[in-house]
């Protein structure tokens, strides 16, 4: 699908604001509420709209540790890998995983309630995984720039 200007101002406003209703997006982007609805809709079915959610300050939900942790595997192998994968999957403290190039394999950006929860994080999780060898923990200190939306 090849996006033009209507589709970049109608993808721009719903990520500011996902609840917006269709007639204020119309309105905003100077098309009928129909057309808009239609222009959306294949949006969605062409997968350039994903999902619709809301976006949560951790520091206010009591999650105060923020770390990027950079892995390393020791083994390779399907088995391995297909239960490394599955278990960063169910944990709900890595919110981000990305299979890398570089020295590490993967990085993860992980939240906990505090330096204690991210050490249990570890021992009960992250190093009882057969395929894992290390875990370099980088700390968040602070934001320089956070943004969940695709510019255009």
């Amino acid at each position: 699908m090849n996006l033009d200007h209507r589709d970049h101002a109608l993808l721009k406003l719903l990520q500011a604001d996902s609840r917006i209703s269709n007639a204020d997006l119309a309105a905003q982007v100077g098309m009928s509420a129909s057309a808009c609805w239609r222009r959306v809709k294949a949006l969605e079915d062409a997968g350039i709209i994903d999902r619709y959610g809301a976006i949560l300050n951790p520091q206010a939900a009591g999650l105060h540790f923020q770390a990027i942790v950079h892995v390393q595997l020791a083994r390779h192998s399907e088995d391995d890998l297909t239960a490394f994968i599955r278990g960063v999957e169910t944990r709900h403290e890595v919110v981000e995983c990305y299979a890398t190039t570089g020295q590490s394999d993967y990085q993860m950006r992980v939240l906990c309630r505090d330096l204690d929860a991210y050490n249990a994080f570890l021992e009960t999780f992250l190093f009882r995984l057969p395929a894992v060898a290390s875990a370099q923990t980088n700390v968040v200190l602070r934001e320089i720039k956070k943004n969940t939306g695709i510019g255009f």
